[in-house]
């Protein structure tokens, strides 16, 4: 059994966190298998849908094996490295989240562009209480989603959100019951993928460009798309569209 079940429909990929006998924590294994993911939707872009087998998304980290991690295994980046190549994947990611996110876990989810969730959700950082710190992205991509001050408030306390704290906050866009959440994803990817796939990508690398490089990358972005034949095409068929 694979710890990261991929399955591939309608042009999107949906990648399952699969090891139920530790509540998907986040192991070597499964770090490699992201790297594995994050190769191929690299060279062939499509929408991906990360979630979690068993009505958890990821747990954490795997303490077992974090507690043996020494200070070179840190400037490594184990798991920083995979996180950061998933929110830099050319296409949308969307995390379905069931159950808990902590840890390494939320900190996957905060690296997807959307994320959606059930009432059982439950998403945050414990990391202090375990003697170490949000360091796959927890301390500067949770402050983007949902503000410096409350960003501090979780990490510095290690307090966990329910699902309608992490709606009210942003954090999560939707909250669906358990049964729909993956056709709730699904419904998402649908919709994003009716759009133009080269402003997709567009809209995604201008998103996540820091403040200073605004407005000129947005410019730029928004240039070549101006020369680009499927503008063409989807505006003069909404042109003819409204006339008819």
């Amino acid at each position: 059994m694979s710890a990261l079940e991929i399955t591939e429909t309608a042009g999107r990929v949906v990648a399952t966190l699969n090891r139920p006998e530790t509540r998907n924590a986040i192991d070597q294994a499964l770090i490699d298998a992201l790297h594995e993911l994050c190769a191929d939707l690299e060279a062939h872009p499509r929408l991906l849908i990360l979630t979690g087998a068993d009505g958890v998304f990821a747990s954490g980290a795997d303490i077992a094996q974090l507690r043996e991690r020494t200070a070179a295994d840190a400037r490594m980046g184990i798991n920083t490295r995979a996180f950061d190549r998933i929110a830099r994947l050319p296409m949308p990611v969307i995390a379905a989240v069931d159950g808990y996110a902590l840890g390494g876990g939320a900190e996957l989810a905060y690296a997807a562009d959307l994320r959606i969730g059930t009432p059982d959700t439950r998403i945050g950082n414990p990391e202090v209480g375990l003697g170490i710190i949000a360091a796959a992205g927890g301390t500067y991509r949770l402050p983007r989603l949902v503000g410096q001050a409350r960003a501090a408030e979780l990490l510095l306390t290690g307090r966990v959100l329910r699902a309608d704290e992490a709606l009210a906050w942003g954090l999560l866009s939707a909250i669906h019951p358990a049964a729909e959440l993956l056709d709730a994803a699904h419904a998402l990817a649908d919709r994003i993928g009716a759009n133009d796939a080269l402003a997709l990508r567009h809209t995604k690398t201008a998103l996540a460009a820091a403040p200073d490089a605004h407005p000129d990358i947005e410019l730029e972005l928004q240039a070549e798309l101006f020369e680009s034949p499927e503008k063409h095409r989807r505006m003069t068929a909404f042109l003819e569209k409204r006339k008819s």
